[in-house]
């Protein structure tokens, strides 16, 4: 009889068990597909996209591509496949993965671009991003402070960098810089010497440092043997540290030859050294956690069929549609304000910046 006592007590505890196992995965999957893992930004977004979701009770298949556009195809395929409801996607290339996103509205799987813009396809349900056309007013007005511009400095020597060509976000950091800078090249107070302006001319493909570096020593080599470059227009950290280098390879930094205004995006530990040795003058801080927590309300309202909170309904046209947008405000960090913003925030600890 006891034995009987004592198996029956352990079918009742082991679905007791079952059924707790069950409700904790009771909530889809979210398929989460990453560009790369070679900016530190991007390994911050998947941790911090899976660290909310989890919370909240869901599944996650986060995948890095690590910038092979057929290995991310790939990737939001098995996603689709293996029964995603919802997938979050920072597109590599935001105009190559159309006919898998018509798969997924096939099978009611809601679309979510994260911070970039899913291009030519209906089948992309919102889009979760910082307002990107500030960030280039921002990287821009930080140049203009450092130049003292507005105190009618100048003129002044500045070379432009952009994003890479197939990143959406791309044209909007370097519009947003523009809208600040194109009346100073007016005017004069600033001068391209290159000549080299326009998205066609300057943009950075897959955002590589080594490319970036190497333009910036055919830059100094072809136009800059008797003139200084004042100032450098970078849109994303990791082309700052290239673009660096190289003016430190040709005595910037040193000497009687102070370091030009550097601009750049994502606050990067790198940068953030770089900026406390007085080399890169500014960076853009946009807080990864505060967007990972707007796209996880985005997955609660569309799975819930409640309505999906968004901010922006005219600026994201992706060539087929306007995408609903929800942005938040990106933050310019220098070194007067890092350690508030970033060590006070909770974003980094201080001894990784020491």
């Amino acid at each position: 009889m006891n034995l009987i006592k004592s198996a029956l007590s352990a079918l009742v505890l082991g679905s007791v068990a079952l059924s707790g196992a069950a409700l904790a995965q009771g909530k889809p999957t979210v398929g989460i597909a990453m560009p790369t893992k070679a900016s530190a930004r991007w390994i911050d977004d998947g941790n911090n996209i899976v660290k909310v979701l989890k919370e909240r009770g869901y599944n996650t298949d986060l995948q890095y591509a690590e910038d092979d556009i057929p290995n991310q195809l790939s990737q939001v395929e098995n996603m689709v496949t293996k029964g995603a409801k919802v997938l979050v996607i920072a597109a590599i290339d935001g105009t190559t993965l159309s006919n898998v996103l018509k798969q997924a509205k096939d099978r009611g799987i809601v679309v979510i671009a994260y911070d970039r813009l899913i291009r030519d396809t209906p089948n992309v349900d919102y889009y979760a991003t910082f307002d990107n056309f500030q960030v280039g007013v921002l990287q821009a007005q930080s140049i203009e402070e450092g130049l003292k511009l507005k105190e009618g400095k100048g003129p002044f020597n500045i070379e432009l960098f952009g994003g890479s060509p197939d990143d959406n976000n791309a044209y909007f950091f370097y519009n947003g810089a523009m809208s600040v800078l194109q009346p100073y090249l007016d005017s004069g107070k600033l001068v391209v010497a290159s000549k080299q302006l326009g998205m066609d001319k300057v943009s950075t493909l897959r955002w590589d440092g080594a490319t970036a570096q190497a333009r910036m020593d055919n830059l100094l080599s072809a136009f800059y043997t008797t003139k200084r470059v004042d100032a450098v227009l970078s849109p994303y950290d990791g082309l700052s540290i290239g673009i660096l280098s190289s003016l430190k390879g040709v005595g910037y930094g040193s000497g009687n030859m102070p370091m030009p205004i550097v601009s750049g995006q994502d606050a990067e530990v790198p940068s953030i050294k770089s900026m406390l040795r007085g080399e890169q003058y500014s960076t853009i801080f946009k807080d990864t956690r505060d967007l990972a927590r707007v796209t996880a309300d985005m997955v609660d309202a569309a799975l819930s069929g409640k309505t999906v909170t968004v901010n922006d309904t005219t600026t994201y046209k992706n060539g087929v549609k306007v995408v609903p947008a929800f942005l938040l405000k990106p933050v310019i960090v220098d070194r007067t304000n890092w350690e508030k913003i970033l060590i006070d925030g909770g974003y980094y600890k201080k001894g990784q910046i020491n």
